[in-house]
C-alpha cells in the first residue's frame, strides 16, 4: 500500500490546533480570509499528486492535485480524518485539480465530526492571513459507478472525455466506497467558459449505486452545481449545500436513490448564474434527461426532510437573483415528504409534458413560500391550501431565523443534520 507520510509532530499540530479551533468555532462562513484552521494547515508540508493512482493509496495532511487525478484499476483511495486537498492553480490562478473515483475504484473517505475532510481553496492554504477564496479555486470531486441510468454506457460524465470516464450499467448495488463529513468548498471547473454546459460541479455523481455511503456532506460556494445525480442509485443523507453559484441539487439521467435530510441554504451576496439574461439558480434542478425524451427509466428522487431557503426578500439582488426554489421539468418526477421551501421567486415549478410532483409524495407534509408564486404544475394542486404563501414572507414555518443574511442564523427545529454542528465548521449564529 502506497501511503502519504507527515511528519509525525507536525500532523499532531494540525489535528490539536482542529480540534481546540472547531470546538470554539464562531466564524460566519463568508468568503473571507484565511482562518486559524488553514493557517495550520498551511504550514504543514505539501504532497503533489498527479495522473492516475492503479494501486491502494493513502492520503493525510496536505495534498495537491496538480490536473485531473484519476483512482482505476481496483484501487481504493483512503483520505484520514482531518486532511486537505487542494488544487494546484492553473497559469490563468484557475483550481482545476480534479478527483474522478473511476467505475472499477473506491474512495473511503471518512472524516469525523471533529476533523471533516476538507477539499478547499488553495488561496486558503497559502499562509497569508488576508488571501481570501474564490469560487473555483478547486476543480471538483466525481463518483463514477455502473448502476442503472437513462443513457448509454458509454456516456462520459459531464466535463471530461475518454473512456476512464464512462458511467452507468446494470449494477444498482454498486459501491463508489464511503464519504462521511467531508466538506468540499469553492469548487467548480469550466472547460470552455461560463454556462458551456462543460463543467465539473463541486460534487458529481453519475451511475453510483446504492452500495456508496454518502453522509454528513457540505458543499460551500460552488462555481456551478453544488450537488448533481447523473443516473444511479446511491442513497444520501445529511447533506448542506451552501451559497451555490448554479443549482443546489441537480438530478438527471435516471436517479432513483433517495436523500434524507438535505438543506438548501442561500448567501444573495454570492454569485448567481444568469440565463437569456434571467436569474438561473435553483434550489433543485430536475429533468428526466437533456432532450426531455420519456424513457424506460425515468428521473424520480425520494427526498424525505428537506429544507429549501432563499433570501428574506424578494427585491433586486436578494430574491429575485434566484429562480425557482424546486424546478421539475423535462419528463422528470420528484417524490417529496417533509419539506419547506421559501424565499424564491416560484416555490415549486413543474414544467412541461410528462413531468410531476409525484402522487407518492406526502402532500400534506410540503409547505411552500414563493414571492411571485407557491406552486405551479403537475401534482401541486393537492398541496393544501393552507400551506401556501406567497408575498411578503409572513411566517417562518416555525424555524427560528432560516435566513443566512438576515442575522443570527438558526433553522432549527429543521435542523436534522447537525447543520450548526463543528462538523460544518461554521457557526452560523454569530454574525460579525
Amino acid at each position: 500500500m502506497k501511503r502519504l507520510t507527515l511528519i509525525a509532530a507536525a500532523a499532531l499540530s494540525l489535528t490539536a490546533c482542529q480540534n481546540d479551533h472547531l470546538a470554539d468555532s464562531s466564524t460566519p462562513f463568508e468568503m473571507k480570509s484565511t482562518s486559524a484552521e488553514y493557517l495550520t494547515a498551511s504550514s504543514l508540508p505539501v504532497t503533489t499528486v498527479s495522473g492516475a493512482i492503479t494501486s491502494n493509496t493513502t492520503w493525510s495532511g496536505v495534498v495537491e492535485l496538480d490536473g485531473t487525478v484519476t483512482v482505476k484499476n481496483g484501487a481504493i483511495l483512503t483520505i484520514q480524518p482531518g486532511t486537505f486537498i487542494k488544487a494546484k492553480p492553473n497559469a490563468s490562478g484557475e483550481g482545476s485539480g480534479i478527483l474522478v473515483i473511476t467505475k472499477s475504484a473506491k474512495i473511503n473517505a471518512v472524516g469525523t465530526e471533529a476533523q471533516p475532510i476538507v477539499f478547499t481553496s488553495y488561496r486558503l492554504l497559502d499562509g497569508e492571513e488576508t488571501t481570501t477564496a474564490t469560487p473555483g479555486d478547486f476543480g471538483g470531486v466525481i463518483l463514477l459507478g455502473d448502476a442503472p441510468t437513462n443513457v448509454p454506457f458509454t456516456t462520459t460524465i459531464e466535463g471530461l472525455s475518454g473512456d476512464d470516464y464512462y458511467f452507468g450499467g446494470t449494477n444498482p448495488a454498486h459501491s463508489a466506497g464511503t464519504m462521511k463529513y467531508v466538506r468540499i468548498e469553492f469548487a467548480g471547473y469550466d472547460f470552455v467558459g461560463a454556462n458551456s454546459g462543460n463543467e465539473v460541479n463541486a460534487l458529481s455523481l453519475g451511475g453510483v449505486g446504492n452500495g456508496t455511503t454518502l453522509d454528513h456532506i457540505q458543499v460551500s460556494y460552488g462555481q456551478d452545481d453544488s450537488f448533481e445525480f447523473f443516473g444511479g442509485t446511491v442513497n444520501a443523507s445529511n447533506l448542506v449545500s451552501f451559497a451555490a453559484e448554479d443549482d443546489n441539487f441537480d438530478f438527471d439521467n435516471g436517479y432513483t436513490g433517495t436523500i434524507t435530510c438535505a438543506l438548501s441554504l442561500a448567501d444573495y451576496k454570492s454569485a448567481h448564474t444568469v440565463s437569456g439574461g434571467s436569474p438561473d439558480s435553483n434550489g433543485i434542478e430536475l429533468d428526466n434527461n437533456a432532450g426531455g425524451t420519456a424513457t424506460s427509466l425515468i428521473t424520480n428522487p425520494v427526498i424525505n426532510n428537506l429544507t429549501i431557503i432563499g433570501a428574506r426578500n424578494g427585491v433586486a439582488g436578494q430574491g429575485l437573483a434566484y429562480e425557482n426554489g424546486i424546478h421539475i421539468r423535462r419528463n422528470g418526477k420528484l417524490t417529496l415528504n417533509n419539506a419547506v421551501v421559501t424565499g424564491y421567486p416560484v416555490g415549486i415549478k413543474v414544467e412541461g409534458t410528462g413531468s410531476e410532483l409525484s402522487s407518492a409524495s406526502n402532500l400534506s407534509s410540503i409547505l411552500v413560500h414563493g414571492f411571485g408564486t407557491s406552486v405551479t404544475g403537475t401534482g401541486t394542486a393537492g398541496i393544501p391550501a393552507a400551506n401556501l404563501l406567497t408575498g411578503t414572507l409572513a411566517s417562518l414555518w416555525g424555524m427560528s431565523q432560516p435566513f443566512f443574511n438576515e442575522g443570527p442564523w438558526n433553522v432549527s427545529p429543521r435542523n436534522c443534520g447537525n447543520f450548526q454542528g463543528i462538523w460544518t465548521k461554521y457557526d452560523f449564529s454569530v454574525q460579525e
